[in-house]
């Protein structure tokens, strides 16, 4: 019992430790807990006693119905599971089947699958074959348009000068081919594009040939093709010669026809006129030619300029002048005739002249456009310029004889005569008719020098023939004339300094002494002082004593005649001084006379007062320096 009870107590205190367990527990945390007393109150609809004992069987029912439920869903799914399974199983047996009859089919197509693969991997090198070889091709070979282009005989386009220089690219290219392993092809390449590129050179040069020769117009026009032709020959220079020798061929004829026209019927609308008309006058006629000539060299040398100008201008100057010599040569012989028919009909001295520094002047300015003294043009214009000078000069040398040898009596005011003015007047228009930006200094030093010596030492010995006629005063005075009008003349000129100082010092001088001694003697005479001056001169050569052979009376009449001439010293002049032109000259000579008449009162005053009384001698020689200055 005790064991009974004691069972009791546990099962009570189990009991009641679940009670309690439950009784703590939070339904409101334990949402299983409360889903399931849901579910629960739904199993009956009123809590009685009944109810809550037949609880367990209404579960154990709802179980058993959900259990009902639950496995006739799973049939149906267990069917559609066995229908699946037998379509799986069917699949299997036909993948099987499959499997059987590919893995046959791979054993007997193993072989095929090989060569396949083989000649995929042939294909991908054919391919890249093909790829390198339409590459090797378009760059080493000319297309068919191309090749149709250079070999066709129709005029010369944009695509013919395109195909040459694809040519020219190809034959450029080969060289690359010559490094590697490929020489023979690059040398078979390089002989088809020369032989492409001497077709279209050959082709080339026949249009350009053509082109050239209908240049010959007054203005001809360069067309821009002709340009890339003449840029294209450049390769071959033996061609580009040829066409430019043509070209110059033409130009030849064109440009004498021009010169002939310009000449003889002058331009459109006579305007300008024809050169021939001023035929009358030389310098213009020659001028006109030698400007026309120098327009149609410049216009010429800018044709072949403009013709190539694609070019390298530089490496083709002889090609240049050549061709420009060469169209110029045609006028040579015309212009050459006229000029020497000009220089020839004896214009005279001047026009000669102004002829020579013409000539010399468009000789160097020609020079200049050719590069070259060796053009013909040029060395027919420096032959003209020889011509013209060598006439020149013979003129004034003939000249010079001519007058060297004329007597002509001097005018009575004893000024130069007739032909020391012309020969003045015909310097002067030398002289002035030079152009000094033409000549160097030296040229000009020598021209002017062998002017005046051409006509200046003829002219003095003109001068002293004619002065021969005269007495010594008067030839003085006119030979004094002659030599200022010459020095006027001459001093406004170059380089004449020496020639006027050697007039001067070799020839004045002379003259000048000439008329100083007239002109103290005549002083002397009129003066009184020189009757005393010779008397004492002569007693002084004699060794007598001047008192007895000279009286005081006689030495005080000539001191009074003196002191009258001492109070207008100009009173007593020879007549020459007042013919003398020159101002300075006539000076000099008063000058000179009365340095002379100082001396002579000097020797006088010395002796008179050494033997006479000082009261005799009224002035000192100092008195009368001042009185002559």
């Amino acid at each position: 019992m005790a064991d009974i009870a004691s069972d009791g107590n546990v099962s009570q205190n189990h009991l009641t430790k679940k009670l309690k367990r439950i009784l703590d527990t939070r339904l409101e945390s334990d949402k299983e807990l409360l889903d399931a007393l849901k579910a629960l109150s739904s199993c009956f609809g009123e809590n009685t006693l009944r109810a809550r004992r037949d609880l367990r069987g209404d579960v154990e029912k709802r179980n058993l119905d959900a259990c009902e439920k639950f496995e006739a869903q799973f049939r149906e799914v267990k069917e559609k599971l066995d229908e699946i399974s037998a379509d799986i199983n069917a699949m299997s047996s036909c993948c099987r089947d499959m499997t059987d009859r590919v893995k046959r089919s791979k054993e007997s197509t193993a072989e095929l699958i090989e060569k396949t693969t083989k000649l995929k991997v042939e294909r991908k090198q054919i391919d890249l074959q093909s790829l390198l070889a339409t590459s090797f091709i378009e760059h080493y070979q000319l297309k068919p348009n191309h090749i149709k282009v250079l070999r066709s005989s129709n005029d010369v386009t944009e695509e013919f000068f395109e195909a040459l220089k694809r040519a020219k690219e190809i034959h450029s290219d080969c060289k690359l081919l010559l490094l590697s392993k490929q020489q023979t092809t690059g040398l078979e390449i390089m002989e088809s594009m020369a032989l492409y590129q001497e077709t279209a050179y050959e082709k080339l040069y026949r249009w350009t040939q053509g082109e050239c020769r209908n240049m010959t117009g007054d203005m001809p026009d360069v067309s821009g093709a002709l340009c890339r032709a003449i840029e294209a020959l450049q390769d071959r220079q033996v061609l580009l010669r040829y066409a430019l020798d043509e070209l110059a061929s033409a130009r030849r004829s064109a440009v004498v026809r021009c010169f002939i026209d310009a000449l003889t019927r002058g331009g459109p609308g006579n305007t300008p006129r024809p050169i021939e008309l001023y035929s009358h006058d030389p310098v213009r006629y020659v001028g006109d030619i030698l400007a026309w000539l120098h327009q149609a060299v410049a216009g010429e040398k800018e044709l072949l300029h403009s013709l190539l100008r694609r070019t390298k201008i530089n490496e083709h100057k002889i090609l240049i002048s050549d061709a420009l010599n060469h169209i110029i040569d045609g006028v040579c012989r015309p212009f050459k005739v006229r000029i020497e028919q000009v220089i020839t009909s004896e214009p005279g001295a001047p026009v000669l002249f102004r002829l020579t520094n013409l000539l010399k002047f468009y000789g160097t300015t020609l020079s200049g456009l050719f590069e070259s003294n060796a053009a013909l043009i040029v060395v027919t214009i420096n032959e003209m310029m020889e011509l013209s000078h060598q006439i020149f000069y013979s003129s004034l040398s003939m000249y010079g004889n001519k007058i060297a040898d004329k007597i002509d009596i001097p005018p009575p005011d004893l000024s130069p005569s007739q032909p020391v003015i012309e020969t003045l007047n015909l310097l002067k228009n030398v002289l002035s008719s030079h152009d000094s930006a033409i000549s160097s200094l030296d040229e000009r030093k020598e021209d002017y020098e062998k002017i005046y010596s051409a006509l200046l030492e003829p002219l003095l010995q003109c001068c002293v023939l004619n002065g021969k006629c005269l007495n010594m005063p008067d030839m003085s005075t006119y030979m004094l004339n002659c030599l200022y009008k010459m020095q006027v003349t001459l001093a406004v000129y170059e380089f004449s300094d020496l020639k006027i100082e050697m007039l001067l010092s070799q020839v004045a001088a002379v003259h000048i002494e000439t008329l100083t001694k007239e002109q103290a003697n005549f002083i002397l005479n009129r003066s009184g002082l020189g009757v005393i001056f010779n008397k004492i001169k002569e007693i002084s050569e004699s060794n007598v004593l001047l008192s007895s052979q000279l009286d005081s009376s006689t030495i005080s009449e000539a001191m009074a005649t003196f002191d009258k001439y001492l109070s207008n010293p100009d009173s007593l002049n020879i007549p020459q001084m007042q013919l003398i032109h020159s101002t300075r000259i006539r000076d000099a000579i008063c000058k000179q006379a009365n340095d002379i008449v100082e001396a002579a009162y000097n020797k006088v005053y010395t002796e008179v007062t050494k033997n006479y009384s000082d009261i005799l001698m009224t002035r000192t020689p100092e008195q009368l320096r001042l009185l002559l200055a």
